[in-house]
């Protein structure tokens, strides 16, 4: 059953190491880091909910609007396949009523912020940037080639991109929920802006980012998706 479809559009993502052991109290129960050449990776991602219906119904006012969230990337393993997932520390929406429903239907860490997003548009150049508001504003801006391009193979950005199945941890147990969408176009990064306290919106394990370098910074084109109603893992017991 589907229970949400919308667009999701301009990805700006900012890819950071990070340390594994930090995330270990976060990982649900059943799952597994998933790394990259070696590398633990967590992801500031800021993009544009478009078009947004829930049980194929629009939402008035609540259709179109921005969201930033920071995320790490888990496996499962389901028989003899992996599913390759996400894990959100917060996520961020600039409406209540869409933390709440996400809340309540997903048990996902949402929190409702004053949001704001800009899109600049030329021959030669795409601006995007978002913004949201703490105690102070926070902002993610890339400046990127105009023209998208065709995602490669064991790529990075495959690595970050297609990841379809987010897991949520509450207390012993785990629950999934699959996200259906195609592979994404990408834009060559030229020069990014970033401006975040990691601890002050994330919490103090995360303080370490604000000292670091990203590994990578991307943007997405994006596409429709389609998101499955949850289910708790039959398997809790981590393989």
């Amino acid at each position: 059953m589907n229970f949400l479809k919308a667009e999701w559009r301009k990805l700006a993502i900012i890819n950071y190491e990070i340390n594994p052991e930090i995330l270990e109290k976060y990982l649900p129960k059943g799952t597994e880091l998933d790394f990259y050449q070696g590398k633990c990776y967590v992801s500031l991602v800021g993009f544009m909910f478009l078009n947004t219906k829930l049980l194929g119904l629009p939402i008035p006012f609540h259709r179109n609007f921005e969201e930033v969230n920071l995320r790490f990337y888990v496996k499962q393993k389901e028989g003899n396949e992996w599913k390759r997932g996400e894990v959100f520390i917060k996520e961020i929406v600039p409406k209540y009523a869409l933390s709440m429903v996400a809340n309540l239907v997903y048990k996902e860490n949402y929190k409702t912020m004053k949001m704001k997003n800009q899109m600049h548009y030329s021959e030669d150049d795409l601006i995007v940037k978002y913004s949201w508001k703490d105690k102070e504003w926070n902002s993610m801006e890339i400046t990127a080639e105009s023209k998208s391009r065709t995602m490669e193979d064991k790529s990075e950005f495959e690595f970050i991109t297609e990841h379809h199945w987010g897991f949520t941890k509450r207390e012993n147990k785990t629950s999934e929920y699959e996200v259906c969408h195609q592979k994404w176009e990408w834009y060559k990064v030229k020069d990014h802006q970033l401006k975040i306290d990691f601890s002050q919106v994330y919490g103090k394990d995360f303080e370490c980012l604000n000292h670091q370098k990203p590994l990578s910074i991307m943007l997405a084109e994006g596409s429709e998706i389609e998101v499955r109603v949850k289910r708790y893992l039959k398997n809790q017991v981590k393989s």
